[in-house]
């Protein structure tokens, strides 16, 4: 069975007087049992797509074609999309290597923000990369459909050579877009949803774009997913543990939020895409609790103090890296000479990863329950790892608590809502 490049601690969410009752924790580990079970066998019969993904080759092969043909042209990528068609490839800019062609992602269509960038854009020099699963998100047809006179206005001939679209291999209206100018098409997954894409076409071709070595990103997944489909038992996987903590303290009545709490800001980015599949997944049903990313050490600043002292209904998420000995470090004579003794000859990493412990040190005294999750570094192995393990435990969650992880009924109504709006003279 594969390693997991990620360490997991639960020693700060079972203990003390934060922990969920033994008991309960104990149930709903037990009841993971099945969890991992459907999963090893919609692996073994390829009913999930999604678990067939780490393994492809073939994707990258096209993704890569398509990602030298833009740069050959293009000074700048802009990728439209919404939730998980941009999400995912935002998280992805953390490891960003390549600053030629700029990638960058527009996905609210703000009239001002957007105007603003389009006035900004050497258009002759940029390319457009469309994502939606179902070819017709409304906020992406929107973007896209301006974009051909601006473009003709601005000297472009080829019109075509300025898009790649991403949607289902079906007709759709943005399928009908890509023809109407000759542009080329990639095919999303039919089998794999938005917020659950990052490690398809949608994040390859922006990742490939920015430098991100694609294949390690896939190969983190792998681990993961290997050392979750080979675990001997639910206590095995760190993504069947920490699904069965949230149900546990769910069934108290203590899961109102729960908190991902990164000491990086490589990882600050992270938090959007997570924040999509964990409530999208799981708000079902009259249950489900709010995700919410914080970033440390800046929200230890802003808001330690509510949960500390405030409603004790949230699991913290602490996330490190390898910090310490990082940064430049302080000179010994000036720190005393300020009376600063305790900063004599640290460095910025030093004082984060002493940071980290305080605060989950603090949580653990005031009976709030904490989980730790530790990587060496941000990069791709371990971003693809990340990926993997938050998307498996959501999935299992989502087992956990008898809701489908893969629809969004809600979402499907308010998009219906605002077409009959937008239709209204």
């Amino acid at each position: 069975m594969s390693q997991s490049p990620l360490t997991v601690s639960l020693d700060l969410a079972l203990s003390g007087k934060g922990a969920p009752p033994r008991a309960d924790y104990d149930a709903s580990l037990g009841a993971a049992v099945g969890a991992l079970a459907w999963l090893r066998q919609q692996a073994a019969d390829k009913s999930l797509e999604l678990l067939g993904v780490p393994a492809r080759t073939d994707d990258i092969r096209k993704a890569r074609a398509r990602a030298k043909e833009i740069a050959a042209s293009a000074n700048r990528v802009v990728v439209l999309g919404i939730g998980g068609s941009s999400l995912g490839g935002q998280a992805l800019t953390a490891l960003r290597k390549n600053a030629v062609p700029f990638v960058e992602f527009y996905d609210n269509p703000d009239p001002f923000s957007w105007t603003a960038a389009l006035k900004r854009f050497d258009l002759k020099k940029t390319h457009f990369i469309a994502i939606s699963k179902s070819g017709g998100t409304a906020e992406v047809m929107m973007q896209v459909l301006p974009l051909v006179e601006m473009l003709k206005k601005a000297g472009v001939r080829n019109i075509g050579k300025h898009f790649t679209i991403i949607t289902e291999p079906h007709d759709s209206a943005l399928a009908a877009f890509a023809d109407s100018i000759k542009a080329p098409k990639l095919d999303h997954p039919l089998g794999v949803g938005g917020r659950y894409s990052v490690l398809t076409m949608v994040g390859l071709l922006p990742a490939i774009l920015m430098g991100i070595d694609v294949k390690q990103l896939r190969a983190g997944a792998a681990a993961v997913l290997a050392q979750t489909l080979g675990a001997k038992s639910p206590a095995d996987s760190p993504a069947a543990t920490g699904a069965a903590l949230h149900h546990a303290l769910a069934k108290q009545g203590r899961l109102a939020n729960t908190i991902l709490w990164p000491y990086c800001d490589a990882l600050a980015v992270f938090g959007g895409w997570w924040k999509q599949l964990w409530a999208e997944s799981l708000g079902k049903d009259g249950q489900g609790s709010t995700p919410v990313s914080v970033l440390g050490p800046v929200d230890q600043h802003s808001q330690l103090q509510l949960f500390r002292d405030g409603p004790n209904n949230a699991l913290f998420t602490l996330v490190t890296i390898d910090m310490k000995g990082h940064g430049p470090v302080v000179p010994k004579a000036s720190a005393k000479a300020l009376g600063q003794d305790y900063l004599a000859g640290k460095r910025p990493g030093d004082l984060i990863a002493a940071q980290s412990r305080g605060t989950a040190q603090t949580l653990f005294n005031n009976g709030r329950p904490v989980r730790m999750i530790h990587v060496k570094k941000v990069d791709a192995f371990s971003m693809g790892a990340l990926m993997m393990h938050f998307m498996l435990e959501t999935i299992i969650m989502g087992r956990l608590m008898g809701v489908n992880p893969f629809d969004q009924p809600g979402v499907e109504e308010a998009k219906i809502l605002a077409r009959q709006y937008l239709s209204q003279k």
